[in-house]
Order: structure tokens, then sequence, then C-alpha cells
């Protein structure tokens, strides 16, 4: 049963779903016509909403990519090539390659979500050359919704930013003067069970809904290899300009710089961890791990590919936010749940309206700056802590992604395939992540 209603998604998906840059231009119209609906806002005043948006978000753009592309530069070191090569050798059915490849990507999301994005992606790519008799767009959705416990994880834009003093996301901060620290966030009870339940019934999921393979959707292993041909180093060349750029000197030197640092901080700060430091880490991961200068660059400029679909819809995004709050419609939406909510059901009816208005806002801290400012006061009077607040927020913003195309993008664009080709799995993925982070929110709160 569940596999014939996974066929129904498939199909829905493949019939109706657009393209993500299209589905985008869609939501403005709709939040455009809602803002002016619900809250009586002029069009002038949505207008200007709308323009102002595309702007404000262009500092948060930037660290987004950035976190992407370190992550895309990282996953492909060669030491990190070998470990995923190696783990796509072990798969040898369908159902086993589906599972391995979500395994890595949730793995890789907790640990940093541009990281898991792409070597879920990758993996999908890798273990679709070696296991014939498998659907090629199930293993791209397993390693999509290995997404699914990126806000819950270390790279958490919404926890980070409640553990950083002075973020101007803190909102925490502003409202109770305390910090949330990561131990009531990421590592409570609230969020780690349901986390380690996504691990474990996730697998048994892919297993269920694997198409029979006379329904599988294969790929051509000798196309997918040929696209990974990539320009090799020009090792034999003496000249001045290829010496610099092969100086594994530089690159210790500016790691050197960057450990310097991380230690000042630890022993000055005590160890934190924000949106900031991640880009720092990853990029100097990936320094480490590529060893040679020009080694790093053309993986970073390789990584650039990816990011560029994305940078295309940031600017859509930000006057979607921009249209939420400059007209009060996210106010609106998160008042409708608050108006019905309890000390107990707070967090849950969080979650909720986070699904929601992720459609809309789908950028964790973009959204926690729409979201919060509304749902902290409400915490402090209704004597909810709001740091499970304000993972409700977080967890809601991830398990609605597998319906939100954007941060699929990535992904489709490492694996070749559009979104209707992983939507219909996703869209399972979807009421399973909310049974979980909600019933969680419920029981814990």
């Amino acid at each position: 049963m569940l596999r014939a209603i996974t066929r129904v998604c498939v199909r829905y998906a493949e019939r109706y779903i657009p393209d993500p840059y299209l589905y985008a231009l869609l939501l403005t119209f709709i939040t455009a016509g809602a803002a002016w609906g619900l809250s009586g806002a002029a069009p002038e005043k949505i207008i200007t909403s709308w323009y102002d948006g595309i702007w404000a978000i262009l500092a948060f753009a930037m660290q987004m990519a950035l976190i992407l592309a370190t992550g895309v530069a990282l996953a492909e070191a060669p030491l990190v090539q070998r470990f995923l090569h190696r783990i796509a050798s072990f798969p040898k059915r369908q159902a086993s390659a589906a599972v391995t490849v979500f395994l890595v990507a949730a793995l890789g999301s907790w640990l940093n979500w541009g990281f898991g994005l792409v070597v879920g992606a990758i993996l999908a790519r890798e273990v679709a050359k070696r296991v014939r008799e498998t659907d090629f767009g199930l293993l791209v959705a397993a390693a999509y919704m290995g997404f699914m416990v990126w806000a819950s994880g270390l790279s958490s834009s919404i926890a980070l930013a409640s553990a950083t003093p002075g973020s101007a996301l803190n909102i925490i901060e502003k409202e109770t003067g305390r910090i949330a620290g990561l131990d009531q966030t990421l590592f409570a009870a609230y969020n780690l069970v349901p986390t380690i339940l996504v691990f474990i019934l996730i697998p048994f999921l892919l297993v269920l809904i694997a198409p029979p393979p006379v329904e599988q959707k294969r790929v051509d292993p000798s196309a997918l290899t040929g696209a990974d041909k990539a320009a090799e180093l020009v090792a034999n060349e003496c000249s001045f300009a290829n010496k610099v750029e092969n100086a594994w000197i530089a690159t210790a030197l500016l790691v050197a710089m960057a450990l310097f640092y991380e230690w000042t901080l630890i022993r000055t700060r005590g160890f934190t961890l924000d949106i900031n430091g991640m880009i720092f880490l990853a990029l100097t991961l990936g320094l480490i791990f590529h060893g040679r200068p020009i080694r790093y660059v053309r993986a970073f400029n390789s990584a650039a590919k990816t990011v560029g679909p994305i940078l295309l819809q940031f600017p859509l995004y930000g006057g979607i936010m921009g249209i939420m709050t400059g007209t009060g419609l996210a106010a609106i939406i998160a008042k409708a749940f608050l108006s019905f909510s309890t000390h107990q059901t707070l967090p849950f009816w969080t979650f909720v309206s986070s699904n929601i208005i992720t459609i809309f806002v789908p950028s964790g801290g973009g959204h926690w700056a729409v979201q919060g400012p509304f749902m902290i006061p409400a915490a402090i009077k209704l004597g909810v802590d709001p740091a499970i607040t304000a993972m409700a927020t977080a967890m809601g913003e991830q398990t609605a992604n597998m319906i939100q195309p954007f941060w699929a993008l990535p992904v489709l664009a490492i694996a070749g395939l559009g979104i209707k080709d992983i939507m219909g799995y996703c869209m399972i993925a979807l009421v399973v992540g909310f049974l979980l982070y909600g019933g969680s929110l419920l029981v814990f709160a």
C-alpha cells in the first residue's frame, strides 16, 4: 500500500510540480495576493516591501553560498572522494544503495548542511555507476532526505544564532537577556530523540517505497563517468607560476593562521560555533585536504556551479520575505496559531506554522527573522522555554524542505535531474518527519 501511495505521489510530482524558479515566481504572486487580501496592505506597500526584501537578504545569501561552496570543495578533496568511492562499493541492490546514500547524506547534513547536500548527491552518482538495477531518482531523493536533519545538527542557523551573543538573529537574547546554549537546543532530548529516529526509520521507508524493477528509471553509468572528468594538474610544467600554484607551503601557512585564530578564540571566549565559524571550519578543512593551493582553487571554482541556481532564487525569496514582514503577513500567520496555543501546545503549533512559513521563506536564518519576533514573546508569556520554541521553528523548517525545492537545487545540479524526479518520494519523507518532530514537541514540551 505504501508503494502504491508513493507511486501516486511520484506521478503527481512529475505532472504538476514546475521548475523551482517558476515555483518561486508563483510563490511571489501568491504571497503578494495573500498580503493584499489578509493584511489589507496597499499595492504600493506590497511592491516596496518586495523590493526592500530583495536587498535585505544579500548578506545572508553570501553566507549560505559560502557554506555550500566550501562544502562542495571539501567533498571534492581526494581523501573525501576515496572515502565516498569506498562506501559506494558496499551496496549491491537498490534497497541497500538507497539506505547507504541516505545515512551518509544525513550524517553529513547533521555535521554541516552544505557538506551533507553535496556528499549525498556525489555518493548517489557513485552508487548509480555500480548498482545498475536501481532507480536513480530514488537515490537522489534519498540524498535529499538526509537534509531533513540539518536544522537539528551542528550547522543549524537558528540554534547557532541563539547560542551566539550579540547576533542579530539571537531573538532569545534580545527578549530575555540570556543565551540559549547548544545543550538547551541541539543536544536536548526533544531534539535528539526524533533525530535519532529519523536515522532509524527513513531507511525502512526507503526499502518499502523503492519501485520494482519494471518501474525503475535508470541512468547510464557511462554518462555519469564522462561528466566526472575534470582537468588534470600539469605536473611536469616547470614554470614559476606552476610552482607557486602547487606550493603546499602557502596552504600550510594559511592553515597555521586559521588554527592560531581558533586556538586564540577558544582560549579567550571558549568554544563557540556560529554560521561564520562553520564556513571557516569548512574552508580550513578543505585547504588541508586539498593541500596544494591550485587544487583548492579548482575545486572551489567547480563548487560555484552548484551555487549558481540558488543565487538566482535568493532575491526572489528575499522579496517574498520582505512582503511577509513588511506587510505583516507573517505576523498574521503566526498570531493565528498563537491564538489557540497553550503552555503545552505552543511548541507544536510553532512547528506547524513553521512548516507553512517555510514554503514562502525556505531559509533557516531568514525564516527565524520572520517568525522568531512573534514566537519568543509568546513563549515567555505562556511560560514556555524559549529554546524549545526556537528549535520548534527549526524543526518545521527542515521537515517542510522536503516539499520546498529550493535547497534541492544543488543536489539536482550535481545529479543532473529535475525536481519532479525526486519530489514524489520526498512527500512521503515529509509525513514521517512531521510525525516524529511534531510528536516529540508534544511529548517533551
